[in-house]
């Protein structure tokens, strides 16, 4: 199965994270490859998966180990050959606004193949999401998280669609699932913030703040985090001056 480039990137730095020491993870820790479409490290004789930060079960049937030394595996049957190349496509004609119908066509096309293939499923929530077409991208987020409890992401953008739609006491929960599977999961901290904000609980929102820039310690959003973390605790400062006066 193949991995998403944006997936690689975030598994990276969030192997950094997990095991400190570790700025190199392909080269020091082991790498797998799972049927989720994720990827996982070996790390001090366990598997790790970085960005739900869980240890995996080791000598899965369904797991690939991929090492600088050839292992012998079996060759993947023509039905999962077709469903890779397919979700590939998908992958490549997202990028260019003018294909993605076809990029949805592909991942339509893998579902059928495939039903609960998740990373399927969330990049065509997304299309839709980018659609504006909500109800759809529910759909598929939920059903990426049908296919797999654990993965972050699809909590991360069921959270997005449900805060979007007006819903935002849900997406708080949801969002919460996402940061319990991946504490360093920086733009779900973000998003819990804005949602607590949008609820007017702004002292569960400096939390997420907080956790924010802990995370994203110089990157664009990490100024609006800082700005917001400095208006509620001056807020916080006039509510006890006003107290005690």
């Amino acid at each position: 199965m193949s991995v998403r480039p944006n997936v690689i990137r975030e598994s990276l730095e969030a192997m950094r994270k997990q095991a400190a020491g570790i700025e190199k993870p392909l080269l020091e820790a082991g790498t797998w490859s799972t049927t989720k479409n994720r990827i996982a490290f070996r790390h001090q004789g366990k598997l790790l998966e970085p960005i739900a930060g869980q240890f995996l079960m080791d000598f899965s049937e369904r797991e690939k180990v991929v090492t600088t030394t050839p292992v012998p595996r079996s060759e993947p049957t023509p039905h999962e050959h077709e469903i890779s190349l397919l979700f590939a496509r998908g992958i490549a004609l997202e990028e260019n606004p003018s294909t993605q119908p076809e990029a949805m066509a592909a991942y339509h096309k893998v579902l059928e193949l495939e039903p609960t293939h998740a990373a399927a499923h969330i990049n065509l929530g997304t299309l839709y999401y980018n659609r504006q077409e909500f109800g759809h991208a529910e759909k598929h987020y939920r059903s990426a998280i049908e296919s797999d409890s654990r993965y972050a992401l699809a909590y991360f953008d069921l959270g997005n669609v449900l805060d979007e739609t007006g819903r935002v006491q849900e997406a708080v929960q949801t969002y919460k699932v996402a940061i319990q599977l991946a504490p360093t999961y920086a733009d779900a901290h973000y998003n819990l913030a804005l949602a607590y904000e949008k609820l007017r609980e702004p002292r569960k929102a400096l939390k997420h703040w907080q956790a924010y820039i802990r995370l994203d310690t110089s990157g664009p959003w990490a100024v609006h985090a800082r700005s917001q973390i400095k208006r509620i605790l001056q807020a916080d400062g006039l509510k006890l001056v006003f107290k005690r006066a």
